[in-house]
């Protein structure tokens, strides 16, 4: 709202009816909440309308609010209502959390099922789990937990895992996968569903019997603590947010709902479509109060108030409906500055005049010499950021080896004119590692631009060893490091370009239309193998690679496998032969699970998550899906028991198989349960593997 300058002199009479007004002092107008002969409260929680306690006080039964008489505390179906906000348009609750406790354990905590089911659900046809507000976290030592709920009309789950194999394990204030775990809730998801099961049935945490928990809690609400392991609160604090209606239309549109039917803002009020369905009232400017009542936005006096610009002196203030002005006391008027002044000489305009001018003169000057300091600063800036990233370390070692395949230097300007800007429309993959351009370079070569997060200072020389070594990586089926830059507080890496997207989509993705055959899988499977092999037995520091699973593995032009995305990985050094001690890392479903248990990093795990990739590739199946029955959610272990109960050509998929392939198939699915085999020692490695795999395929062309 603003304010308009009246240039005309007033006559007295009229100022002095304005003083009169903009004198008097008032208290602040009090705004009605609920409708008329409607309680407006319920143990000192206010209910605004559209929610309400009776028949006819609100505005449809998904905003009925009951008013507990035992407790005198306000419901909303069997939850709590701690506050509900019409400014906000959000709801704070008090929600169950979800509960699995192994035989004979003792808490303080109530472990009854109507106390804290191990499922409690939440559901409402207006109210969205607020994705800003909340975050969906688990607790426990031998854990898995997920979340199911539907978004934008279909089914939607997400889950985490926390392990830990003794109490002392888990440290305080941490939530990072050991003893607690969590994960962003997505934008508009309801009609939601707590889960918290076990992996082994507590069998490796006998000893201290942890429970199971799985919730959704208000940011900064839950603090993680050992103490959580045994006795958790049966319920935790979240937030809903709410709109009227549940129209999708109504998303993003500034006028909404005004010509429909059911249109439920009141006066002086305006109305805006909400991001999850449904839209939202809001009071106009200068307005304050209720917009959901019929004369609920009320107007705000500013100049009682005292929450106006007539601070000027000389200068009054005059409120109407919606808005205030300014006006000038008697014998004053504005001058081009908006000030309240006498009739002045020309001599003072002159002065005036000449002041102006002398002081954009300086403007211009020191707009000038801010300009030369900002680009000192920024160079500076680069400067620092190359140094602290490591580029001295990296220019050193590239003085040392005039190999071709060192990796090269490149400058942010490259890169921004590479990416026009990092323009979104160039983005190519998201996700924890990152963001990722498809970008142009001058020799009009197509690369592939990693943004990734913040690297340790302290580890910045290994940063740029790694980045050395990776560079010099020349393998067919390994994305080759091209190079890297600097110069900005993240460094950023610059790989060759593949175009033809990863292996999940390749074989998962919903709109397929061409059926893979078995010929191609194989040669993927090989492919991919011999990439893994010379990263173990032929690179020098070897790699292991530490995240493998279809959606790293990435397709050329002619469907050629490169593994790609090197996140995760870990350099042995030369003189070590045993396994790294590291914190896990890598994908539900294709961790090896000796490595989730021990933390203990070996090339074998990388046979594990790639006999993952070979079960994919036989089946058709993604490696872990909630869509599927519980026996089948984890492909491994279904792929296994399948082989055990003479089912192989069962779970295959559709049409792979035939008379010519039905030996080399079930040899690939052997192979494929010795790489799955639960102890690392008795895996054959990725040399073996991609031996065995190139014989079976010359096998079938010798047949």
């Amino acid at each position: 709202m603003g304010f308009r300058f009246h240039k005309m002199l007033l006559q007295v009479t009229w100022v002095g009816v304005l003083l009169s007004v903009t004198t008097s002092a008032s208290a602040v107008l009090s705004y009605p909440s609920a409708l008329p002969n409607c309680q407006n409260s319920c143990g000192g929680v206010e209910i605004p309308y559209p929610f309400g306690m009776n028949q006819g006080c609100y505005l449809d039964e998904s905003f009925s609010i009951t008013c507990d008489n035992l407790t005198s505390q306000p419901m909303y179906g069997d939850v709590i209502v701690k506050n509900i906000s019409i400014e906000d348009h959000n709801i704070e609750i008090s929600a169950y959390t979800a509960r699995d406790c192994p035989h004979g354990h003792q808490t303080n905590a109530p472990m009854n099922n109507s106390d804290s089911p191990n499922g409690p659900t939440l559901w409402s046809l207006y109210f969205t789990i607020s994705d800003t507000q909340n975050v969906f976290m688990a607790v426990g030592c031998d854990t898995y937990a997920y979340l199911n709920g539907f978004k934008n009309s279909e089914s939607f789950s997400l889950g985490c895992m926390s392990v830990c194999v003794s109490a002392s394990n888990a440290a305080n204030g941490s939530c990072s996968g050991i003893g607690c775990c969590q994960t962003e809730i997505p934008k508009g998801m309801k009609n939601i569903s707590l889960k918290a099961h076990s992996f082994n049935n507590y069998f490796e945490v006998q000893s201290f019997k942890p429970c199971s928990y799985a919730f959704i809690v208000q940011k900064d609400k839950f603090n993680f603590s050992v103490d959580s392991l045994r006795n958790l609160p049966k319920k935790m604090p979240m937030v809903l947010d709410w709109a009227v209606g549940n129209d999708t239309w109504a998303v993003g549109n500034e006028t909404c709902a005004v010509n429909t039917k059911n249109y439920s803002c009141g006066g002086n009020s305006t109305c805006k479509g909400s991001e999850n369905g449904g839209y939202f009232c809001l009071c106009i400017n200068g307005y304050r109060g209720n917009p959901y009542l019929k004369d609920g936005c009320q107007d705000i006096d500013e100049c009682k108030e005292g929450n106006n610009n007539c601070t000027g002196k000389n200068t009054d203030c005059v409120n109407e409906p919606g808005r205030y002005y300014c006006v000038c006391s008697m014998g004053y008027h504005f001058d081009d500055r908006g000030a309240c002044v006498h009739p002045s000489s020309n001599l003072a305009i002159k002065f005036t005049i000449g002041i102006g001018i002398c002081i954009i003169a300086m403007l211009v000057c020191s707009s000038w010499l801010y300009l030369i300091i900002n680009q000192r600063k920024l160079t500076k800036l680069k400067q620092r950021f190359f140094q602290q990233n490591g580029g001295l370390i990296l220019q050193q070692l590239s003085g040392q080896d005039n190999s071709s395949n060192m990796v090269k230097i490149f400058t942010t300007k490259e890169l921004e004119k590479a990416t026009n800007n990092y323009h979104e429309n160039l983005i190519i993959g998201q996700g924890g590692f990152g963001t990722v351009y498809k970008g142009f370079l001058e020799d009009d070569k197509i690369v592939a631009i990693k943004k990734s997060k913040r690297v340790d200072e302290s580890q910045i020389e290994q940063f740029i060893n790694e980045v050395v070594v990776l560079s010099q990586i020349n393998h067919t089926n390994v994305v080759k490091l091209l190079g890297c830059c600097l110069e900005t507080q993240v460094p950023l890496l610059v790989y060759e370009f593949v175009p033809n997207g990863t292996l999940f989509e390749y074989i998962h993705h919903a709109s397929k239309v061409s059926f893979v055959p078995w010929e191609t899988r194989l040669r993927i499977a090989i492919e991919s193998a011999e990439a893994l092999s010379y990263l173990h037995s032929a690179a020098s520091p070897s790699i292991i690679y530490r995240d493998v699973k279809s959606s790293n593995i990435l397709l050329d032009d002619k469907h050629i496998a490169k593994v790609s995305d090197f996140g995760a990985s870990k350099l042995v050094p030369l003189d070590q032969t045993q396994a790294i001690a590291t914190m896990v890392q890598g994908t539900f479903g294709y961790l090896d699970p000796e490595y989730l248990l021990t933390s203990q990093l070996t090339e074998k795990s990388d046979v594990y998550s790639f006999g993952v990739v070979l079960v994919e590739l036989l089946t058709g199946k993604k490696a872990i899906s909630f869509d599927r029955p519980e026996e089948e959610r984890n492909l491994a272990l279904y792929f296994l028991s399948s082989l055990e109960e003479n089912r192989l050509f069962e779970v295959l998929e559709k049409n792979i198989a035939n008379e010519e392939n039905a030996e080399q198939l079930k040899e690939v699915s052997t192979l494929a349960t010795r790489c799955l085999r639960l102890k690392g020692e008795d895996r054959p490695n990725m040399k073996e593997v991609a031996m065995e795999l190139q014989g079976l395929r010359k096998m079938e062309k010798h047949s």
